[in-house]
């Protein structure tokens, strides 16, 4: 039997349905972009961040091996109320771009067959993986700058921070708009010449328009005990509304929308 492959580019670089391993699918208001979203969450990340909510993400094989077939056919049950929302699908993880052609898929069907505004969420630690042709497809980049202090970035993350970086610089040059994200950790990412740096180098590329102040939390503290890891973040507080305003005032003081 001829199996007929949509006319995408994933399907073009595969000769062969998209598949992937996909950690879960939800329907998401406020945190992962403009309105209600379609949010699939992929795994496997190459990140081990003190801080994930969800460690159970980072390996590939934890996930379910689904086509994209089953996931649009899921997301195109919601487009109307979606739509309506002035939302759209979000193909988030884990990191997506360790999959790179089924997140490509994703939002090429998403964006084409769906008419849905599409965001990926990265770190932008894999962006160079993100051709061209998936950066086509994307009209919004959740991107998450976890430190500016370097030494901090991989004690955060276990990796450097260049290459998200050079990520980052170039979206901007492509034009394409960036929310960025930054998690503020007491007594470890909130030192006020860490806000400033991420805050001036956000400034300066000039294709962000939204900046998310997000405060650091342990809901994820079970996820980690019940996968046996340790969660050294334990006695970490949850930083206050002032230590919040005060980062994101340096942000709106480099000219920036900080929420």
């Amino acid at each position: 039997m001829t199996i007929l492959l949509p006319s995408t580019p994933a399907a073009a670089a595969t000769h062969r349905p998209s598949e992937g391993s996909v950690h879960s699918w939800d329907l998401s208001t406020g945190v992962d972009g403009p309105g209600t979203r379609f949010v699939t969450f992929l795994s496997g990340c190459p990140l081990t961040c003190l801080y994930c909510h969800n460690p159970d993400t980072w390996r590939m094989r934890a996930g379910k091996r689904t086509s994209a077939a089953d996931v649009i056919a899921e997301a195109r049950k919601y487009t109307r109320f979606i739509s309506a929302s002035g939302g759209g699908a979000t193909v988030s993880g884990g990191e997506p771009l360790l999959q790179p052609v089924f997140a490509g898929e994703l939002l090429h069907r998403m964006k084409h067959e769906l008419g849905l505004h599409t965001a990926l969420d990265t770190s932008g630690f894999l962006g160079v993986r993100a051709t061209p042709a998936l950066l086509r497809d994307v009209d919004l980049v959740l991107l998450d700058v976890k430190s500016w202090d370097r030494e901090t970035y991989r004690k955060v993350t276990g990796r450097p921070l260049q290459p998200t970086l050079d990520f980052a610089r170039r979206l901007a040059d492509l034009g394409k708009e960036v929310h960025l994200r930054f998690v503020l950790v007491p007594g470890l990412t909130d030192a006020p010449e860490n806000v400033e740096g991420v805050a001036a180098f956000a400034a300066g590329l000039g294709n962000v328009s939204r900046v998310d102040v997000l405060p650091f939390h342990k809901l994820g503290e079970g996820k980690w005990r019940a996968l046996g890891k340790e969660f050294t973040l334990h006695d970490t507080p949850s930083p206050t509304a002032e230590q919040i305003a005060q980062a994101r005032a340096a942000f709106e003081a480099r000219g920036l929308t900080a929420v």
